[in-house]
């Protein structure tokens, strides 16, 4: 078989038809074009969800739940009362049990030593409420290492006003989140009273107000130094209530969680997955519509191509009948309607990218709407390699099948048939 005389004529086809080729192009352009869109974005927002949560939460969490027993009086064998038996009687109030670690320090101390683990932050976390006047506004206030939580946390990065050094400068200094600030109806500077749920009250001076971007922490969140939170809730200076550990690998934290369940068999762990299941969840949904839509996309380019090269075929039967009248064979009839796929596929296909990458790139310099919500600028766009190569692989292998079928079909035209018509 001549490839070469194969395909002079394939682009001889091409070329006089040039509307058909033109549509059956832009049908792969913008089958591929999309597709890079689409999976850039969806993939750019969820790395922006998944950055947005990890930057608060720890790869694991050590704590200690307050646990509530449910006891009857008499216990559950009340219908076995009788004169012959003792039962204990029990409190129907739960005892005044404290979130507290034991010798949580010490743990942490131990934990930083191990291999793969980056730091690990203590904290002093409540409930308080924050008076505006007659009004209790219900709140969490976090006592943190302000070194510790700015380099495994960053939330310096998160300051709209004021400094996290501020918290450094003195006693009793509170940075608060943007919408809880504005709820109490403070700013920076000014002086706000907590209140903890046991009564206890302090006058913090707000040093500073942070932003995540994220309604249900910046209306409720705010921080202060550990001794602070402990001076408010009337505590030791041992009194924490949760360990933040940061791993080299995030994705390590399940098999580090379980490593360090064996060596501290009392204490409580929540690695990221588990605190953020419901963010998994709907990242796993989000690819799978990503997946079905760019498929479907390729799909009907794919539909189009077919229709066109079987138009394409019908259109030049005379021509199949002569060249298979003048020598040519079935292979070689199918190489030539095969070549013109490829070079529909590969083309189009390479103009798809380019346009993918401009409709990307302008996308994501286009500012977001609600830049005030989230803390973002632009659209969250990826731009990967791998995207690329996937695209000009499926506008390959879609055209290739679809050129394949109707090639197939051409190859077994009978000349004689088409020659008397």
């Amino acid at each position: 078989m001549n490839w070469r005389l194969a395909l002079e004529i394939a682009v001889t086809h091409l070329v006089t038809r040039k509307k058909q080729t033109l549509v059956a192009m832009m049908g792969v352009t913008f089958g591929i074009s999309m597709f890079i869109v689409m999976i850039s974005f969806m993939t750019g927002v969820n790395q922006f969800l998944e950055d947005m949560a990890m930057d608060n939460t720890p790869d694991i969490r050590i704590y200690k739940p307050v646990k509530v027993q449910q006891r009857t009086i008499i216990g559950d064998n009340a219908d076995t009362l009788n004169a012959n038996n003792w039962f204990v009687v029990h409190h129907q109030r739960p005892k005044d049990e404290l979130p507290k670690i034991k010798n949580a320090l010490y743990v942490a101390s131990q934990i930083e030593q191990m291999p793969g683990v980056i730091g690990v932050a203590p904290l002093v976390s409540s409930q308080v409420f924050f008076n505006n006047g007659p009004v209790q506004i219900n709140g969490n206030i976090s006592g943190i290492d302000v070194k510790k939580q700015q380099q495994l946390f960053s939330l310096d990065k998160k300051m709209d006003e004021g400094s996290l050094d501020e918290l450094l400068k003195g006693n009793d200094i509170i940075i608060m989140g943007k919408g809880l600030a504005e709820k109490v109806n403070v700013k920076t500077g000014d002086r706000v009273s907590v209140t903890t749920p046991e009564g206890y009250n302090l006058i913090l001076k707000v040093g500073g107000i942070f932003s995540y971007g994220v309604s249900t922490l910046d209306d409720t969140k705010s921080y202060a130094t550990i001794s602070t939170v402990q001076k408010v809730l009337q505590r030791d200076p041992s009194y924490i209530t949760d360990l933040n550990i940061k791993l080299k690998d995030m994705q390590a934290a399940k098999a580090f969680t379980e490593e360090l369940r064996k060596k501290m068999p009392a204490m409580y762990f929540e690695d990221w997955e588990q605190a953020n299941a419901s963010i998994l969840a709907g990242e796993k949904i989000r690819n799978v519509m990503t997946g079905v839509v760019s498929f479907t996309l390729l799909l009907v380019a794919g539909f189009g191509i077919y229709n066109i090269m079987n138009m394409n075929i019908i259109n030049k039967m005379k021509d199949i009948a002569i060249l298979k009248a003048t020598g040519f064979q079935g292979k070689d009839v199918t190489a030539i309607f095969l070549f013109q796929s490829l070079i529909i596929g590969i083309v189009g296909g390479l103009l798809g990218l380019l346009v993918g990458f401009i409709f990307s790139y302008i996308l994501s310099r286009t500012p977001f709407p609600e830049a005030t919500f989230f803390r973002i600028l632009t659209f969250p766009v990826n731009f990967l390699p791998e995207h690329y190569i996937l695209g000009v692989l499926f506008g390959f292998l879609t055209t290739l099948f679809a050129g394949y079928f109707p090639s197939r079909k051409a190859s077994k035209i009978d000349p004689v048939v088409i020659i008397r018509g």
